[in-house]
């Protein structure tokens, strides 16, 4: 069949892609079934947190020696890198929407062609979306969502393991969006052995 396909405009997102006649939102239906789902997963479970768990003071262990649920506090990056660091919420937020961006700018060129790449830039936005969130909106003095100053909360992390070595003795408390970019660098790293990048989305 010619059938002729959809015109691309200047408008025309890079994950519209065009197989068979048919424009596939590929990434739009991974960001509704994937992204949004774990983004809730990881606000719900950090609010919880701050709910019954006050920063610091107690924790509950669920695995006797090794697994623990607690509420720590993250102005850093994942796993507590840099936290506490002067101005660490805006270069950290800055850091999170170039990302977010560059993201974009190379799935129009191709480079997530498959499967793997793309469930793990579905994985990153979650990721990236769900830390950003709270440094914007959480409060600094309790981590309640909109409850403080904008630009001025911290991430919650809650997440706390000690296998007794190292560099797991103990490992640095994270949450859910954590693991999703933590997830989406290792499938990425597969994706570079199995996926060849395809051909740049065209424009009009």
């Amino acid at each position: 069949s010619n059938e002729a396909k959809p015109p691309l405009t200047l408008f025309t997102p890079p994950f519209v892609i065009h197989h068979s006649g048919f424009v596939i939102h590929t990434m739009i239906r991974l960001f509704l079934l994937l992204s949004l789902p774990l983004y809730i997963l990881d606000q719900f479970t950090k609010s919880w947190i701050v709910q019954h768990f006050r920063l610091y003071e107690h924790e509950q262990e669920v695995i006797p020696g090794i697994f623990w649920l607690h509420h720590a506090s993250n102005t850093g990056v994942a796993f507590g890198m840099f936290n506490g660091t002067q101005y660490a919420n805006y270069a950290f937020a800055a850091v999170s929407l170039a990302a977010l961006v560059f993201i974009y700018v190379m799935h129009g060129k191709g480079l997530f062609p498959g499967k793997l790449s793309r469930t793990a830039v579905a994985l990153l936005v979650s990721g990236i979306f769900g830390n950003l969130t709270d440094r914007l909106f959480r409060n600094h003095d309790g981590g309640k969502l909109f409850d403080g100053t904008f630009f001025d909360g911290y991430v919650v992390d809650f997440l706390r393991f000690d296998f007794g070595f190292w560099p797991f003795h103990p490992w640095p408390s994270f949450n859910v969006a954590d693991s999703c970019v933590v997830c989406a660098a290792v499938l990425l790293a597969l994706a570079s052995f199995f996926e060849t990048p395809g051909q740049p989305v065209e424009k009009a």
